[in-house]
């Protein structure tokens, strides 16, 4: 662990210094430390930290030896706290912060160096996000091939819970640093994320400009716990129950808001990651169509706010579908019913509830010999790259490039013959192999009673898919597809893009007469 502020070695008056958590002693925000990545145009970055009342406080911005940006501000009473904006730079560096403190005949000065300017994502979740590079597949590869990727930087915030918000981290595990293989594989469920790391990995092979990675995860937690109360209060009729001893995480309503997000909101972003779900697959599931685009639009003002509007106020916001897992039931739709309220009940992303958002489709990487258990599949690879495809075209603006996999766009019922029709929006390609599988269901329903059947596949061309629906002597009234907890072997998905590899995502569809 590292406590902000222990490395400055700054020495001041008796009467000044009162300590570093006080808030008198001066020194920049926790996060704000030599090698890291600060928020490139068209964003100004944020630099903020502590002082003396009325003290005076000067900002250079350097290039070797010349002074490019020059900031002054006033230390602010009762906070202690002092801010400026640096003006938008272009992507690139190394360049050196150096930050004086005025007061009187009193001056000191905090330096930070080797800082580039590019994109800041910030990653967060449980522990499907927290697993570090050592726990993934071809981890000895993977933990090697840094090299060439010392523009990608990491800072890994500790874990801390909070009655109340913090203004600032309490410790941060990993200091912002250049990726190594010893604080990518650190231990297991530590630092650095390795699906952050990835994620920015195949950002940078994209962008050719340095990215900034900050995670912020903690395995177990329940959305509540990293929801803010305002948020909370959008949903606030159903969380009121009991905890299930299934939350191994911190589960207490916006203790990791206030310690662990609330601290960063300052920070100029690009945008946010995220990969949690499961420890609420027991506790609120029904309402996480609820907390979770809650949770989104909060952090987004939250942050906009925070960084006095450098942050853009619908910043992207990306996400993992969950995966699978081996559950006791397979009957179970606990997972399944958590995947489509993650996309608040519409079955893919961006939608009209949750804007400028992207998805990774994870439900094909079920791993059955994780030593993790599998719920953590260790194929964190295709994850990030799945999510690295939304992030280009949703955040980047890439308009051709294909980041989901295929959506129904119309499913029409062919009474004579017994068929049911399904035509996607784009071109598919369809597992052969898997034609008698029953990843479709079909809702036969009389009298208001209904059951699930499976509908098999019989036919399908580019865009369409015919399935067999003779076996219902009923009505058909719903379809739905790769409803279940492990809806199909590794890769092995009857429905993926043509072009990507990208898997269809679940979903359940009623169909009008």
């Amino acid at each position: 662990m590292v406590a902000p502020g222990s490395a400055l070695g700054l020495v001041l008056p008796l009467l000044l210094w009162v300590g570093v958590n006080s808030g008198v002693g001066f020194h920049f925000a926790s996060y704000i430390a030599s090698y890291m990545v600060l928020q490139k145009e068209p964003a100004g970055a944020v630099i903020w930290g502590y002082g003396i009342p009325g003290a005076i406080v000067t900002v250079n911005l350097h290039r070797e030896e010349e002074v490019i940006m020059t900031k002054v501000t006033s230390v602010r009473a009762p906070s202690h706290i002092w801010m400026v904006i640096l003006d938008p730079m272009k992507p690139g560096g190394p360049y050196e912060l150096v930050a004086y403190q005025t007061l009187g005949i009193m001056r000191f000065t905090l330096k930070i160096h080797d800082i580039l300017f590019g994109d800041v994502w910030l990653c967060s979740g449980q522990s499907n996000m927290e697993m570090t590079v050592l726990q993934i597949f071809n981890a000895t590869e993977e933990l090697s091939n840094t090299e060439d990727y010392q523009s990608v930087r990491l800072l890994s915030i500790s874990l801390v819970q909070s009655e109340k918000e913090l203004e600032d981290l309490d410790e941060v595990d990993l200091e912002w640093s250049k990726p190594t293989s010893g604080n990518l594989g650190h231990g297991n469920f530590t630092y650095m994320s390795a699906l952050c790391w990835l994620f920015g990995r195949y950002l940078y092979e994209t962008l050719q400009y340095p990215v900034g990675l900050v995670s912020s995860s903690w395995g177990g937690s329940t959305i509540e716990a990293w929801s803010s109360p305002r948020s909370l209060r959008n949903c606030e009729d159903y969380l009121k129950k009991p905890i299930p001893e299934s939350v191994s995480g911190p589960s207490k309503h916006s203790v990791l808001w206030n310690a662990m997000i609330h601290p960063l909101r300052s920070m100029s972003l690009k945008g946010v990651i995220w990969y949690q779900g499961e420890a609420n697959m027991d506790y609120n599931r029904d309402k996480y169509n609820c907390t979770f685009p809650a949770l989104i639009a909060d952090w987004r003002q939250s942050f906009h706010d925070g960084s006095q509007g450098q942050t853009e106020h619908l910043f992207p916001f990306g996400f993992v579908q969950l995966s699978s897992y081996l559950g006791p039931e397979k009957s179970d739709d606990r997972f399944p019913q958590i995947r489509w309220h993650q996309t608040a009940d519409f079955g893919y992303v961006p939608n009209p509830i949750m804007p400028n958002t992207f998805m990774a489709v994870a439900m094909d990487l079920g791993d059955r010999d994780s030593p993790f258990g599998s719920i953590h599949p260790r194929d964190k690879q295709t994850v990030a790259y799945r999510l690295h495809l939304g992030a280009r075209a949703v955040a980047y603006g890439e308009k051709e490039l294909i980041f989901q996999g295929p959506l129904p766009d119309k499913l029409g019922i062919t009474v004579r013959g017994g068929q049911l029709n399904i035509t996607y929006s784009q071109k598919i390609q369809v597992h052969v192999k898997k034609l008698e599988n029953t990843t479709f269901e079909m809702a036969c329903c009389t009298d208001h009673h209904c059951k699930w059947l499976p509908a098999l596949m019989k036919a399908f061309s580019s865009h369409t898919l015919t399935l067999d629906v003779l076996s219902c002597t009923a009505t058909v009234a719903a379809l739905r597809y790769a409803w279940s907890t492990w809806p199909c072997e590794y890769k092995q998905c009857p429905i993926y893009d043509y072009r990507n590899d990208l898997p269809a995502p679940p979903f359940i569809s009623f169909i009008s007469d």
